[in-house]
């Protein structure tokens, strides 16, 4: 679990910061949906639109290896992998911009992959949401 102040990895029991002593409970229980509403919850407060993003490229290694893989046929492991940290590492991002907005969720998350081109095989992945302040329904 990162904190969202210094963005030192605590670990995931820690319940603060051991860097900058911030409190991670807000972190843990932090809300990331699909949807614009989550169940049992309302919208106190909209705090405004948060993106992450995530280039990411293949070493000419991993090219190498994904060729073959082509030529197989099947599933291109080589890739596979990085589209999934990269995806993890938007949804981070867009995360900790959410936090620093004072935010408990954000609502209405959408994961998009673009290619750049460039000729460089660089692949986008980009996640947006709605930073929101939820509250439980009474």
């Amino acid at each position: 679990m990162k904190c969202p102040s210094c963005g030192f990895d605590a670990g995931e029991n820690a319940r603060f910061c051991p860097k900058c002593g911030a409190s991670l409970d807000l972190v843990r229980d932090f809300i990331l949906a699909t949807t614009h509403t989550v169940p049992g919850y309302k919208v106190k407060r909209v705090l405004g639109i948060v993106t992450g993003l995530s280039p990411r490229t293949r070493g000419v290694l991993g090219r190498f290896i994904a060729g073959i893989e082509t030529m197989v046929g099947g599933e291109i492991r080589a890739f596979t992998s990085e589209i999934e940290k990269a995806q993890a590492e938007a949804i981070e991002r867009m995360k900790s911009k959410a936090l620093s907005l004072g935010a408990n969720a954000i609502i209405g998350v959408d994961l998009e992959t673009s290619d750049l081109g460039l000729g460089a095989g660089i692949i986008l992945i980009s996640a947006t949401g709605t930073a929101v302040i939820l509250e439980p329904e009474q």
